[in-house]
């Protein structure tokens, strides 16, 4: 190997030195160049930040947090029966989120939130990289504070810019609220699907109940939803849900939230959703939906659409406890109604392969169809029959769910669809869809959904006060309500005003009327047909007083107390307890209940007579309140007692009252006073023309209730049925009830200017010599014109519209 000499050494350090300030001039230039990108970067960072800083949002609004919370409708207890709103929310403060509910939540969003400054910059590396190797914002690294400002000021939108702005304003957030602060914000008004704004809100959406109450598997089910509400949702996709639920939970466990004993459970729970019962904002305590309705309209008639965003709250005179009871006296009422009417046959006819139950996935997959095109209802259930015969049918609701029914009561009410020689489209066989209900016991039956409706109004007499209100059997079949929006013919349980009429016309309870049938020749009325009323039943008596008469029902007795008074008269007198005098045209069948009522006017103009003669003007809503618990508003109603409200002689309360105890004790309604057992009840039954609507109008001197029972598009509800077997059961399972709170109160002495004798009773402007002591057997003489008139009849007319038959 040759040796270099010292003459080419110092060539190779000339040729060194020759080259080397090129390479320091390029790594110099390198380092400039990265100094002033550097500056650059800073000084564009700082001129971004001058310009975006200032125009960061204030946080006022999450100091002063207002989000727009719904209206929310309370029963006079404070328990909520309704919420209305695009929104649902219910603000809390943070204390009073249960811990695992928190716990669960740092699992699912942000298990160091408690430990970073706002932002996760791991997080937000790992993000970075896994956006650059998809070449696309596919991730985020976004904490709770992150989510915070995100969904108070910022759009959702994936951009830089939005990024930037978040990143100040998280920074901002972190330096002017403490984490437990912002951790409320963020429980109180995440979205959760379903409209449904924070943690509170959806706990009654998805469970129906309040968030305190949340078991571990719940509160790790909802923690889940807020990474994507639309694929999380428990009620559109439990798959998923669940799926993100034992993530959640298993964070939790790993987190030291959980014990392993703890985790096992939550994994093991089911979950039971009750958002439904229907209503509109989750599972509610009571069945208030009618009243909570009601009290939205009345609301929104004065605010109109910013009554769904100010977070007001309505407070009624509901009473939580007399609506339930109402409630359920109602439904009780209409399903023992359908018990008693035909049994119509099955909804449907399918065919059902044979064996098909025994192949679970494919006879579910089948079931699903089937509950798509009927859905369950009300507390009804469908269920296909996989066999019938008179002894026994079995049913399915899923493969997993068979149902035999095999108790003898249960299967008469169907009886007619298990005999083999019924027609097709009554029989029940293999492949019949039809509806079920769960009885008391527990037991399933088979059951139609009524068709028939109902109402059920009960208030306080001595202000007004609506304590209880259910507007038909199913709120969510149709919002209709009945108690307030149905005008039906009372029957008689509208002849109390009349007599009333007659006691200021000189009129006594011992005055004796003429029960004798009459008619209207065909020839007389130029219709071609004859009007013949009658009493229930075509019984007839000679004469009866007229307490008799009223105990009795007879209508005989009713038309000619009318025909003396005047019908005119009686039009005029009837304002007075609040009816509409063009409802009742002033013709003889008034006297029969032929005109218009409300069950809700039925109850205020009984009222009258159970507050001493006072008319009061009911009411729902008591109170209403904004967010801040500020009383914006405050029912004044009129009080009994109060002599500008004076509309009925305090002689003629006290004899109607008597009189009308009568019917509850030995008339008609005396059922009542048997089962009740109080001696200060009074009412009185109604039923009209081919028993179209039955009604039953009862009180004490404390509540007044009324009941009514018919179909919407009015046909009969069979020969048998009366108010007093209709309707007089809904009302007395209500009363039963409710009138244990008030304490039984025997009537007071007779008031001045009435003399009593026995069952005599005379005003003293109408002594015994001058009172009118008998009304005979004359026909009545109104006009043939007016009578054609009152029957709804022209002078061409070929059909009577008879007057209603009543009891």
């Amino acid at each position: 190997m040759s040796k270099s000499t010292p003459k080419d050494r110092s060539a190779g350090i000339a040729a060194a030195s020759s080259s080397s300030p090129w390479i320091v001039r390029f790594f110099m230039k390198l380092f400039v160049l990265g100094l002033a990108g550097a500056a650059s970067v800073a000084l564009l960072l700082v001129i971004a930040l001058s310009i975006a800083w200032p125009n960061l949002p204030d946080l006022t609004a999450m100091t002063d947090y207002r989000p727009r919370v719904p209206l929310r409708v309370f029963t006079a207890d404070k328990v909520l029966i309704g919420e209305f709103g695009e929104e649902r929310r219910n603000v809390l403060r943070f204390n009073e989120f249960p811990d695992v509910l928190k716990s669960a939540v740092l699992a699912a969003e942000d298990d160091g939130f408690y430990q970073h400054g706002g932002i996760d910059w791991a997080g937000v590396v790992r993000a970075g990289l896994a956006n650059v190797a998809a070449m696309s914002k596919t991730q985020g690294a976004s904490t709770i504070t992150m989510q915070v400002a995100r969904n108070f000021y910022l759009s959702s939108e994936k951009t830089y810019t939005r990024k930037f702005y978040e990143l100040l304003l998280t920074y901002k957030i972190e330096s002017s609220l403490t984490k437990d602060q912002i951790l409320e914000l963020y429980l109180n008004q995440i979205y959760l699907g379903r409209r449904a704004y924070g943690f509170a809100a959806a706990a009654r959406t998805y469970f129906g109940k309040e968030v305190s109450e949340l078991t571990a598997a719940e509160a790790a089910m909802l923690a889940g939803i807020p990474k994507a509400p639309s694929r999380f949702n428990p009620v559109t996709n439990m798959v998923r849900a669940q799926a993100r639920q034992r993530y959640v939970l298993g964070r939790m466990h790993e987190l030291g939230y959980l014990t392993n004993a703890e985790y096992q459970a939550a994994l093991a729970e089911p979950i039971v959703l009750n958002a439904g019962k229907g209503t509109p904002a989750g599972g509610y305590a009571v069945h208030g939906e009618y009243a909570a309705e009601l009290a939205r309209q009345l609301m929104f008639s004065l605010y109109g659409e910013e009554v769904y965003s100010r977070g007001l709250n309505i407070y009624t005179t509901i009473q939580s406890t007399d609506q339930e009871w109402a409630w359920r006296s109602l439904r009780d009422g209409v399903l023992q109604y359908t018990r008693r009417a035909r049994y119509p046959g099955p909804v449907a006819q399918l065919d059902l392969p044979a064996g098909l139950e025994k192949q679970p996935e494919q006879f579910d997959a089948w079931m699903d169809g089937v509950l798509e095109e009927y859905p369950d209802a009300a507390g009804f259930r469908t269920a296909v029959v996989l066999s019938a015969n008179p002894k026994s049918v079995t049913l399915a609701r899923a493969s997993d769910e068979i149902i035999t029914i095999d108790d003898k009561k249960i299967l008469a009410v169907i009886s007619r669809s298990l005999n083999p020689k019924a027609d097709d489209q009554m029989r029940m066989r293999r492949g019949s869809i039809v509806t079920m209900t769960r009885l008391e016991n527990g037991q399933w039956e088979i059951l139609n959904f009524p068709e028939v409706e109902g109402a059920m109004v009960a208030m306080t007499p001595q202000d007004g006060a609506i304590r209880a209100m259910v507007g038909g059997f199913d709120f969510f079949s149709g919002k209709f309500n009945r108690v307030t929006q149905a005008w039906r013919q009372p029957g008689s349980s509208f002849k109390p005003f009349i007599y009333a009429a007659s006691l200021e016309r000189g009129m006594t309870p011992t005055t004796l009327i003429s029960d004798q049938p009459f008619m209207l020749t065909a020839e007389q009325t130029g219709s071609g047909e004859d009007w013949n009323p009658k009493n229930y039943g075509n019984e007839y008596d000679e004469e009866l007083t007229m307490r008799q008469a009223m105990a009795k029902s007879r209508n005989m007795v009713s038309i000619r107390i009318l025909q003396a008074i005047t019908p005119q008269y009686v039009q005029d007198y009837i304002t007075r307890f609040g009816f509409q005098p063009e409802k009742h045209p002033p013709f003889l069948p008034m006297a029969l209940g032929a005109g218009s009522v409300t069950p809700l006017q039925m109850a205020a103009a009984f009222s009258v007579f159970a507050n001493g003669g006072y008319r009061v003007t009911p009411f729902l809503i008591d109170y209403v309140t904004d967010s801040e618990n500020n009383v914006l508003m405050r029912a004044k109603p009129t009080i009994a007692g109060d002599a500008a409200a004076r509309v009925l002689d305090p002689r003629t309360v006290y004899v109607m009252n008597d009189m009308l105890r009568g019917v509850a004790q030995f008339g008609t309604a005396a059922r009542a006073g048997r089962e009740i057992g109080r001696r200060d009840l009074a009412g009185k039954t109604g039923t009209t023309n081919d028993s179209v609507d039955a009604w039953f109008a009862g009180y004490t001197p404390r509540l007044v209730g009324v009941a009514w029972l018919g179909f919407d598009q009015p046909k009969s509800l069979g020969s048998r049925e009366t108010g007093g077997g209709a309707a007089l059961p809904i009302w007395m399972g209500y009363m039963k009830k409710a009138l244990e709170k008030f304490p039984e109160e025997p009537p007071g002495p007779p008031p001045s200017g009435l003399i009593v004798n026995g069952e005599a009773m005379f005003f003293a402007e109408y002594p015994p010599n001058e009172s009118i002591s008998r009304v005979g057997l004359d026909q009545p003489k109104e006009s043939i014109d007016e009578l054609l008139e009152s029957l709804n009849m022209s002078g061409n007319s070929s059909a009577v519209t008879p007057a209603p038959i009543t009891n």
